[in-house]
This record gives C-alpha cells, sequence and structure tokens, in this order.
C-alpha cells in the first residue's frame, strides 16, 4: 500500500492542497519551501500560496467551466475554497481576494496541521541522473510530489528534465499592474459594473476614440522586456500581454479587455469608446489591479504609458507587471495516468508545472493528487472524474496525445460534445447540468476513496 510517508515540494497553490489532502488521511508529509531562503523572481513574500499575478480566481458562474471547477472542489473540502472563501474581496460574479489574507491564511491552516512538517529549505534534486546536486533530494519518502509551480529553480527544473528525458517546455507569463487607489483621479474614473447585480465592485477609466488612439499607440512603442537570446518567446492565449493584443489591430482591446458594452460615462452621458476596468485588490479597496493589463513593458515605461489612460494621470503604483517564464511538461507523453513520471514512479507532479493554468487548476489538480494517493495508501483506487465534469476534463487534458500540448484552463471545451443540439444561449446551461449530474454519481459512487 502507498504511500506511508509524502514529500511535497513547494507550497504554493498545488502542493498546499496535495500537503492537507494527504495529512487528512492520516499520511505524514514534510512540505518543503524554499522562502524565504530564496524567492524566484515573481514571489516577494514568505507565506505560502502567493498569488503573484491577478488576485481573481474568476467567475463564480456556476454556467462556467471554472465556476463548475471551484464547485467540485468545494464538494471534494478544498482547503483554497475555503480560504479563498474567507479572504474574498468585492468583484462581482468574480471570486476576489485581498492576496495577503488569503496567503495569510493558507499559511496559518497548513502550518497548524499536526499532520504536516514544514521544512523551509530549497530543494534542488531530485535524484535524477547527472544531478549537480545528488545528496539534497529528499531521501526516505514513499512518494515525493513536485508541486514547485511554473518557477521552479534552475537546479530542480534541469533534475525534472533529467527524469522526463528531455527538455521542459515553457511559456512566458505577464503579470498587470496594482495602483494606489488615493491616486486616482475620481472627477474622471466611475463606479460600476456590466451587469447590474454587481453594483459598483468596479472603478472604470472612460476613453474617447483620441484618448484610446493615444494609448494604443503607446503600446506599440513602448519599451519591453525582452526574452533570453536562446529562447522562443510563447505566451499563454489567456494571459496575453496589452501591447501583444494591440499588435493585432486598433480595436482589439475596444472590443476585448476594454470594450465599454453596458456602460454610460456619467460626465458625458453616452458610451465611452473604450474603457479600462480597475478591479480592488484588497479589502480595504485603497489599491486596485488593472484588468486585462497584464504587460511585458519595462518598468518606466509602464508608468508613461498607463498614465495616459483618462482617471490614472498621477496614479501611484504599488506594483509594476512584469515578465517571468513559466516551465510546464509534456503531460500526455511524461505523465502517467496517475500524474506519476513514466520515467520514475515514484515520483508525482501537482500544479501548472502538469500543463494546467490558472490558479484554480493548479489548486484542483493538487486537491486530485492528494485525495488519488491517499486512496491508494488504503490499498484502493479512485478513479478520475468523469470528462463531462470540470475536474475530469482538465484531468484528461494531462493525458489526451498531442503534438502540440499547451497549457489550459477549465473549458467546456474539454469536454466531450453534447449529445444533442442546442442553441448558443444553451449550450452553456447543459455543459453545466451534465458536469454537475456526472460528478456528484462520480462522488456517490467513490465514496470509499473520497
Amino acid at each position: 500500500m502507498l504511500p506511508a510517508s509524502a514529500a511535497v515540494i513547494g507550497a504554493g497553490l498545488a502542493g498546499c492542497e496535495c500537503a492537507v489532502a494527504l495529512a487528512d488521511a492520516g499520511i505524514p508529509v514534510t512540505l518543503f519551501e524554499m522562502k524565504p531562503l530564496r524567492f524566484s523572481g515573481a514571489h516577494i513574500s514568505p507565506d505560502f500560496a502567493e498569488l503573484v499575478c491577478s488576485n481573481s480566481f474568476r467567475s463564480e458562474d456556476p454556467h462556467s467551466a471554472v465556476g463548475l471547477l471551484k464547485e467540485e472542489m468545494r464538494d471534494l473540502g478544498s482547503l483554497c475554497m475555503k480560504a479563498a472563501d474567507a479572504a474574498r474581496v468585492p468583484a462581482g460574479k468574480a471570486l476576489a481576494v485581498d492576496r495577503k489574507l488569503f496567503a495569510a491564511e493558507m499559511t496559518a491552516r497548513v502550518s497548524a496541521h499536526p499532520g504536516i512538517r514544514v521544512e523551509r529549505r530549497e530543494i534542488r534534486s531530485l535524484g535524477a541522473p547527472g544531478d549537480r546536486n545528488p545528496d539534497e533530494a529528499p531521501q526516505g519518502y514513499d512518494v515525493l510530489i513536485v508541486a514547485a509551480g511554473p518557477l521552479p529553480g534552475n537546479d530542480l527544473a534541469a533534475s525534472l528534465a533529467g527524469l522526463t528525458g528531455e527538455d521542459s517546455l515553457y511559456f512566458y507569463d505577464a503579470v498587470a499592474p496594482v495602483v494606489d487607489g488615493a491616486t486616482l483621479n475620481r472627477d474622471i474614473i466611475f463606479a460600476g459594473s456590466r451587469r447590474s447585480s454587481e453594483d459598483g465592485d468596479y472603478l472604470n477609466c472612460p476613453m474617447t476614440r483620441e484618448e484610446y488612439q493615444r494609448f494604443h499607440a503607446a503600446l506599440l512603442t513602448g519599451r519591453r522586456f525582452q526574452a533570453h537570446a536562446h529562447e522562443e518567446e510563447k505566451h499563454f492565449e489567456g494571459c496575453m500581454p496589452i501591447e501583444t493584443l494591440a499588435e493585432r489591430g486598433f480595436m482589439t482591446l475596444a472590443f476585448g479587455p476594454m470594450k465599454p458594452v453596458g456602460f454610460i460615462d456619467p460626465r458625458t452621458g453616452k458610451r465611452p469608446f473604450a474603457l479600462l476596468q480597475l478591479r480592488p485588490e484588497n479589502l480595504n479597496r485603497d489599491m486596485f489591479n488593472l484588468v486585462g493589463c497584464q504587460t511585458k513593458l519595462a518598468h518606466g515605461e509602464q508608468e508613461r504609458v498607463f498614465r495616459l489612460v483618462p482617471g490614472l494621470e498621477r496614479v501611484e503604483f504599488t506594483r509594476l507587471g512584469s515578465m517571468h517564464r513559466n516551465t510546464f511538461v509534456n503531460a500526455p507523453k511524461v505523465l502517467a495516468g496517475d500524474l506519476s513520471l513514466k520515467s520514475a514512479p515514484g515520483v508525482f507532479l501537482a500544479g501548472q508545472i502538469t500543463g494546467v493554468e490558472g490558479y484554480v487548476e493548479s489548486a484542483a489538480c493538487g486537491l486530485w493528487l492528494g485525495r488519488c494517493l491517499a486512496v491508494k495508501a488504503g490499498g484502493k483506487t479512485l478513479p478520475p472524474p468523469p470528462p463531462e465534469s470540470a475536474m475530469g476534463a482538465l484531468l484528461a487534458h494531462l493525458r489526451a496525445p498531442n503534438p502540440n500540448f499547451q497549457p489550459s484552463n477549465a473549458q467546456f471545451g474539454l469536454m466531450p460534445p453534447l449529445e444533442i443540439k442546442a442553441g448558443k444561449a444553451d449550450r452553456k446551461r447543459l455543459y453545466a447540468e451534465r458536469a454537475r449530474s456526472s460528478f456528484r454519481s462520480w462522488m456517490f459512487q467513490s465514496t470509499t476513496g473520497v
């Protein structure tokens, strides 16, 4: 029966979920976290589960794929969903959190678990052939779980590449700036959301055509972060830098993240030509995230370009946008169905490094792996959730052979097609109803493991 003890590398969303799921089942866990001894280029806090990009866990709509995934995670007792609900900030129909409170909540819950021993040190080796630091691999554990997120240290990444037999894949990820709410021009900026039910959770910067044109031109000419000379710059479509979107055409932003539909500028009584939204970053609503403005602009250029937006003329930045490389493996090629490495069955991967994309998806991956290994420890097997469910579809994405494998968010496109024809307005509802029904049936049938 496996495992009797487990080592988890990385106290991010996936690592914390996995560690708690194992420890709840009575399996002793050692959780290795390199912070605060060493930080990646995107991290600044010593706390666990630090959110380095947006503070949003995206839609809570039960007819959306990510909304369904959150419901399934709550059904499984997800630690991240409990912490997110405790640190929630107003964001309409989305689940957004005060990132500092969320990380503090996660750190407190994990650290207090009697079945988890936290060891603050960097793991540089998995015991792979050719490792530069073979003595630094965790020793004496039945299973080793790599949940180092998309930013493992160079030595650990090289060790993982040694086990997979190929170089890790990668893509570049961009982070949006955060601004000081006290420095916003409230004479121009107004509160409001596209849906009346969301009231004024967001702030909005309206733009005329001329203002939008000036901003668009500045995005195209602003100096940018450059990838290393030996690396091809590949972006994940769901987190595209705003300046890269601007390159696709003059109206791309106005039809996308800056679309003005559903808004009236109270100063003019008319709909703006375009609109930049600001989402609260914390419960005090004194910091705001520039929605859809993830960027690879150089820091000085960010201040110049974003201050061209009406209402942000004198804004102060509490965090500038940044660019970092995210590492992930070719999951269908190197991972078995239980997320173990085909070349090293005692080593498992969880979270973004597997090729799932997004906070919720990473946490769900860690939660699933923890549950799966906990059931295996009892001499049983936990079948994966059905592909009609959000979690099952996401896990199936990691198994389906694909010569052009890329990270994916939870989405209906990963699920099997509907068996009946339906109009666009009904498809999401039908996908959601089928997903909930299939997941509940799986939960009922798997009660001994779940």
